[in-house]
């Protein structure tokens, strides 16, 4: 039973995590709280889904450089939307700053795959062109958290079924791209095509490809949390 415990590195990391919990627990019970997971969690869960992302650019033996540039950049963007327009509805915000995203993301796979350019090379230029044109719009200034909706602000820490909806959208991206991953024609060749680009190319799997499309879904979840990232921040501030 232990050795097949400890081939599945995921039950392991999962053994380990449960194992410190619980010793920190003896010593601070208030840790072990429902509430403080549940805060735990939700502090977390905006690190959930860029790790997601950052995973699949991962599995194809790239790196995504520019994610927190581009969640700053589409976080920026929705909060001068929500103070110049008011009137546009939050859900409208969270579907242009993951579209916003996925055309960043887009512009990184495109100059890894079509050019060739090393996705280290790539992240790094396009993360300080992203910085760059944070402060073009903002002028170096800032959108005060006073000058935001009441709306915009409170979607994540909204309450459903006694978690904020910040933590279901980190569990609802847990398990669409667990489901993607594990039984999706593309997702499986994510993993081929950075196991082994040579049999993947013999199998008829175009491992830039795979990249481009691991580089677009890393853009989209970053450009959706930028959204979920600026939101619950301006609200501790305000």
């Amino acid at each position: 039973m232990w050795q097949s415990l400890f081939k599945h590195r995921e039950a392991l990391l999962a053994g380990v995590i449960i194992l410190m919990v619980a010793a920190i627990g003896s010593r601070v019970p208030s840790f072990v709280s429902p509430g403080n997971l549940v805060e735990m969690f939700n502090d977390t869960a905006i690190l959930i889904i860029l790790a997601l992302g950052q995973m699949m650019v991962l599995l194809t033996k790239g790196i995504d450089l520019s994610m927190a540039a581009n969640l700053a950049l589409t976080g920026m963007i929705v909060a001068l939307l929500n103070f110049h327009f008011p009137s546009i509805p939050v859900w409208a915000l969270l579907v242009l700053a993951t579209a916003l995203g996925l055309v960043m993301g887009m512009i990184n796979g495109l100059l890894v795959w079509k050019l060739g350019i090393p996705a280290i090379v790539v992240t790094l230029g396009t993360m300080s062109i992203y910085r760059g044109i944070i402060f073009l719009l903002s002028d170096g200034g800032w959108v005060n958290s006073h000058q935001m909706g009441v709306d915009f602000l409170g979607l994540p820490r909204t309450s459903l079924l006694g978690l904020p909806v910040l933590s279901w959208f980190a569990i609802a991206a847990l398990l669409l791209v667990g489901y993607f991953l594990r039984f999706s024609r593309t997702g499986r060749a994510l993993y081929t095509a950075g196991g082994n680009a040579t049999a993947a190319y013999y199998t008829g799997i175009n491992a830039g490809k795979m990249q481009f499309v691991s580089f677009c879904l890393s853009g989209a979840l970053a450009g959706f949390c930028g959204y979920l990232w600026i939101s619950p921040l301006c609200r501790r501030l305000r």
